[in-house]
């Protein structure tokens, strides 16, 4: 399912969520100090175009923790409301249930985002 879910993701929405990434890695990219925050959204927009296949890893430590919670005052909120609404309406069909989880897990990912690998 992984090629075909990724063609349908991509084509049915995906590119939405995807463009978001980038525009807050964009947003960030804007000041010196964040542009380690910018790419970081750039690796999980990648995420964002073509998630099946891909498995999301927690790890890291007390940075990770700290850019987290500035992260989450500034841009992930919205970017979490987004990947919940997206998830909430596909999920009311049995068809778009599977993109809905997807869209769930990059919620939180969203939320999440440091000290996060992309398997």
């Amino acid at each position: 399912m992984g090629c075909l879910g990724n063609v349908l993701w991509f084509l049915c929405g995906g590119c939405i969520g995807g463009l978001s990434w980038c525009l807050a890695g964009c947003l960030w990219c804007v000041t010196i100090i964040g542009i380690p925050v910018g790419m970081q959204c750039f690796k999980l927009a990648s995420m964002s175009f073509f998630p099946f296949g891909k498995e999301v890893v927690y790890g890291g430590g007390a940075g990770s923790f700290l850019l987290n919670i500035i992260w989450l005052l500034v841009s992930g909120l919205p970017l979490a409301l987004e990947h919940l609404a997206f998830g909430a309406l596909l999920c009311i069909t049995i068809v778009g249930i599977p993109f809905g989880l997807q869209h769930f897990k990059l919620a939180k990912l969203a939320l999440m985002p440091f000290g996060a690998d992309i398997v």
